[in-house]
C-alpha cells in the first residue's frame, strides 16, 4: 500500500490518498529504468508541477471541481460545499486487476489501484499521517486483504522493482522468516548535493549505524520504504506457532463486485469508526506522537517481532530532501520533539522494552530520544567558553599540563574517527564539514525548540503541534541549493539564535585576542589556547552565516531584522560579560 501526499481543493494536506495494493497474488512487472532518467525528470517534473499548481489554483478560485474532472467517478462526489477538512468518505477502484482490460502495453495484468479520501469533519481530529495510514489499512483489508503492506511517503518513488522480491525473501525464510514483522529499507534522497549541504545523505547511518541494529532485534520503523506484515500493524503479538496465511483475501476479493467493495471500504474510513476502539493505541499506527513511525515500530518489537534492515546496491526507494535550512530545521525539530516525548513517557524504551527487547536496542532508541536535551550542553560549549575567553578566564588545562593530553586525545580522536568513517562511507571532505555545521545548527535551534516544546507540553502550558515540512522551493533557491549555498531568507526566530551565536563567538574571539595581545602578549595564549581554538572553530563553521548576515544580497540572505536582532543580542551579552 503506497501513500501519496493528500491534496485538497485548497491545496492543503487533507484526507485524500491514492492507494496501491501490492502482492494481491499477481505478478508485478519489472520497472524499466529510463536511459536518461535524471536529465528528463527535472524538465518534466518542473512542467508537470507548474501545470498541477495552475489546476489546483483554478479549483481553489472556483471553489468546486471543474466539469471535466467530474467525469471521473471519484471526483464527481466532490461538491461545491466540500473542503479538504470537511467531506464524506470517498473510495473508487481506479484499476481492477480482475478486469480483462486492465493490462499494460506488454499485455501484463495491472495491479489494483484505489483512490481513497477518508472522511474529515472540523469537529473530529484526523491524526495526520497516522490517521491516514490507519484508514488505508482498514480500506485495503476490505479490498485486497493482502498479507504484506508497503508504506511509501508521498515524496518518494520506487527505484528498484526487485525490492518487493527482496522483502519477500526475508518473510518467506524457512528458518527465521516467521518472527520478522517488517523489512525496513534506507530512507534516501535523489536531490542531495555532492557535498550534502544539509546532511541528508545519511551515508554513515545507512552503512554503519542501522546495519548494527540487526544484532539487537532489528532497526526501528522509519515511516517510509517499509514492508509490514498486515497482522502486526493490527496488533498481533508474536508466537512461535505463528504461520502466515498467504492465500488470504482471494475468495473475498473475487466474490464481490467493485461497487460492493467500495461501499464496504467507505464504512471503515468514517470519522466515528475509531471511536471506543483500540485504533491508534494498540492497533495501527500510534496516535498523539510527532514520530508515530518510531513509537509504532517500538510497540511492534515489544510484542515480540523482529525487524530487518536491507540496503541493496541499487537504491530501493528515493525521495526529496529539504532544500532550505528552514525546512531542514523544522524537520529536525519534529524528530527531536517526538523522540524526547517518547523518552519521557510510559513508552520509554527502558520502561516499555524491559524484558521484551534487548538492552542494546533499548539504548539505540534512547540515543535518539535524548536528541532534544543534547541542545543544552551544545549551547554551553558554544557560549560559555567564548564568554570566558572574552573575560580572560581559563576553563581548560594549559598546553604544558598533563591533563591537556586527555582533552586532546578525546577531541582529536573523535573527530578523526568521524572524518575517516564519513569518507569511507562515500562522503566528501566538504560534506563532512557541512555535516558538522548542521550538527551545531540543529542542536542550537531544532533540538532546543523540541526540548522546550516537550517540557511545556508536559507542564500543560502549551499544546504540542504538528509541523509539516514543505519541500518545494522557487527556481532561484533551487539553483543556490545545487551550488551548495545555504538558503536562509527568513525572519524565523531560529535564525536569530543562529545569528546571535555566530556573532557572539566572533566578538569574543576578536575581543579575547585583543585582550591577550594588549595585556599578556603571546605568552598569555597558553592558559586560553583551548578556548581560542574552540571559539575559532565555531567561527569557521559559521562563515556562511556571516556571509548571509552582511555580504550576500540575494533572497537567500538573512533579513535586516534578523541581522539587527542577532548583532544586538551578541553585543548586549558581551557588554554584560565585561561588566
Amino acid at each position: 500500500m503506497g501513500r501519496t501526499r493528500e491534496m485538497g481543493m485548497d491545496g492543503d494536506i487533507c484526507s485524500r490518498a491514492l492507494v496501491r495494493l501490492l502482492l494481491d497474488h499477481h505478478s508485478v512487472g519489472a520497472l524499466e529504468p529510463h536511459l536518461s532518467f535524471h536529465s528528463h525528470r527535472k524538465a518534466l517534473s518542473e512542467n508537470l508541477y507548474e501545470e498541477m499548481a495552475d489546476r489546483i489554483d483554478s479549483v481553489v478560485m472556483l471553489g468546486k471541481i471543474p466539469k471535466e474532472l467530474k467525469e471521473n467517478k471519484g471526483f464527481s462526489e466532490w461538491s461545491s460545499g466540500m473542503t479538504s477538512r470537511n467531506h464524506p468518505p470517498i473510495v473508487q477502484i481506479l484499476i481492477d486487476e480482475r478486469d480483462q482490460y486492465s493490462i499494460d502495453s506488454d499485455g501484463n495484468a495491472l495491479p489494483t489501484l484505489v483512490y481513497m479520501a477518508r472522511e474529515k469533519r472540523p469537529q473530529h481530529h484526523h491524526y495526520f499521517k497516522a490517521g491516514a495510514m490507519n484508514a488505508l489499512i482498514r480500506a485495503s483489508s476490505e479490498i485486497s486483504n493482502s498479507p504484506i503492506i508497503l508504506n511509501l511517503d508521498c515524496d518518494m518513488y520506487s527505484n528498484n522493482s526487485e525490492s518487493i522480491r527482496h522483502a519477500l525473501c526475508f518473510f518467506l525464510d524457512e528458518e527465521k522468516g516467521q518472527d520478522i514483522g517488517f523489512v525496513q529499507y534506507p530512507q534516501l534522497f535523489d536531490n542531495v548535493t555532492k557535498n550534502d549541504l544539509y546532511g541528508y545523505s545519511f551515508n554513515v547511518a545507512t552503512k554503519v549505524v542501522f546495519p548494527g541494529f540487526d544484532n539487537w532485534g532489528g532497526p526501528w520503523y522509519a515511516g517510509t520504504g517499509c514492508f509490514h506484515r498486515r497482522e502486526i500493524l493490527c496488533g498481533r503479538k508474536y508466537s512461535k506457532d505463528y504461520k502466515e496465511d498467504w492465500k488470504r483475501g482471494i475468495e473475498r476479493k473475487t466474490a464481490k463486485s467493485a461497487c460492493i467493495l467500495e461501499e464496504r471500504a467507505k464504512s471503515l474510513i468514517t470519522c466515528t469508526y475509531e471511536h471506543n476502539t483500540q485504533w491508534g493505541q494498540e492497533i495501527g499506527l500510534k496516535y498523539d506522537c510527532p514520530v508515530e513511525d518510531v513509537i509504532t515500530g517500538l510497540l511492534i518489537q515489544c510484542r515480540g517481532w523482529k525487524s530487518v534492515y536491507f540496503s541493496p546496491s541499487r537504491k530501493a526507494f528515493l525521495g526529496v530532501a529539504p532544500t532550505t535550512l528552514a525546512q531542514s530545521l523544522v524537520q529536525w525539530k519534529r524528530g527531536s520533539e517526538g523522540n524526547f516525548q517518547i523518552f519521557l513517557s510510559k513508552y520509554c524504551p527502558f520502561i516499555l522494552g524491559r524484558g521484551k527487547i534487548k538492552l542494546g536496542l533499548q539504548m539505540a532508541y534512547c540515543v535518539y530520544g535524548l536528541w532534544a536535551p543534547s541542545s543544552l550542553p551544545t549551547l554551553y560549549y558554544l557560549v560559555i567558553p567564548s564568554l570566558c575567553l572574552l573575560k580572560g578566564i581559563s576553563l581548560f588545562p594549559k598546553i604544558t599540563s598533563p591533563w591537556f593530553l586527555s582533552f586532546a586525545y578525546v577531541t582529536i580522536g573523535k573527530h578523526v574517527y568521524g572524518l575517516v568513517e564519513s569518507l569511507q562511507c562515500g562522503n566528501t571532505l566538504a560534506g563532512w564539514w557541512n555535516f558538522q555545521r548542521m550538527w551545531i545548527l540543529s542542536r542550537t535551534t531544532s533540538f532546543l525548540y523540541g526540548f522546550t516544546s516537550t517540557i511545556l507540553n508536559l507542564l500543560r502550558i502549551s499544546k504540542m503541534g504538528f509541523a509539516i515540512t514543505a519541500k518545494v522551493s522557487d527556481g532561484d533557491a533551487s539553483k543556490r541549493y545545487e551550488q551548495d549555498v545555504l538558503e536562509l531568507g527568513s525572519s524565523s526566530s531560529m535564525f536569530v539564535i543562529i545569528g546571535a551565536v555566530a556573532m557572539l563567538n566572533l566578538l569574543c574571539l576578536v575581543g579575547g585576542l585583543q585582550r591577550l595581545v594588549v595585556d599578556g602578549g603571546i605568552m598569555g595564549l597558553e592558559p586560553l589556547f583551548i578556548q581560542i581554538l574552540l571559539c575559532g572553530l565555531v567561527v569557521a563553521i559559521h562563515l556562511p552565516i556571516y556571509e548571509a548576515l552582511f555580504i550576500r544580497k540575494d533572497k537567500g540572505s538573512l533579513p535586516l531584522t534578523v541581522t539587527f536582532l542577532s548583532l544586538g543580542s551578541a553585543v548586549l551579552v558581551s557588554l554584560l560579560t565585561m561588566v
